[in-house]
């Protein structure tokens, strides 16, 4: 298998600590890419020119981090990160998506933020961080349990995000339960791994 990858994304980081979670990640080739430079190679496997981009061992691409972790996740082999009882899968899926709306509010507004000031670009900038701050508030008032899973594995890679691009707004003075499970769910292999750099 081979991954078009930036390690900067978080999107990216929830795809390799699946992987590793999964006992995967010896078998990916990961190929750093810059989306914004539209590679051909990238676009040939994922026309959109967006990562994380999956090529299987068969050479069928997928795309989109949640359709990525699913197909690892159906490999034979390692803990399964999506349940497969209805109340645990749907609690999964759930906070997936509540993880995956912070990283795209987060992403884009480390993009907006290197752009010139404007008066609507402001207010979307402030729209996009209260959708954070309101997912934040929903989260410490449903702290999830240490298990490893999609969901887990999601809101660990948005907070980590969050600590990443955004130092200067600190999420845990407003939610100190979910910084204590943070910083104990940030231990698991999967999570120390794939902390980003740079």
């Amino acid at each position: 298998m081979k991954l078009f990858y930036s390690a900067a994304s978080p999107f990216v980081r929830k795809v390799m600590a699946c992987a590793i979670a999964r006992d995967l990640d010896e078998r990916i080739t990961l190929i750093p890419t810059n989306p914004q430079d539209s590679p051909p190679d990238l676009i040939a496997a994922n026309p959109l020119s967006l990562i994380p981009c999956l090529v299987t061992e068969d050479g069928m691409a997928l795309f989109d981090s949640p359709v990525i972790c699913e197909y690892l996740d159906s490999r034979e082999g390692g803990i399964p990160l999506f349940p497969h009882t209805a109340a645990a899968r749907w609690i999964a899926l759930r906070r997936q998506a509540m993880a995956d709306g912070i990283m795209d509010a987060a992403v884009m507004r480390r993009g907006e933020g290197q752009r010139p000031v404007e008066a609507a670009r402001t207010a979307l900038m402030a729209r996009r961080k209260a959708a954070i701050d309101r997912t934040i508030a929903a989260l410490e008032a449903d702290v999830p349990h240490q298990t490893l899973d999609i969901g887990t594995i999601a809101i660990g890679c948005a907070l980590g995000y969050l600590d990443f691009r955004f130092p200067h707004e600190p999420w845990r003075p407003a939610a100190p339960k979910l910084a204590a499970w943070f910083a104990a769910f940030s231990e698991h292999p999967c999570m120390a791994r794939t902390v980003p750099k740079g």
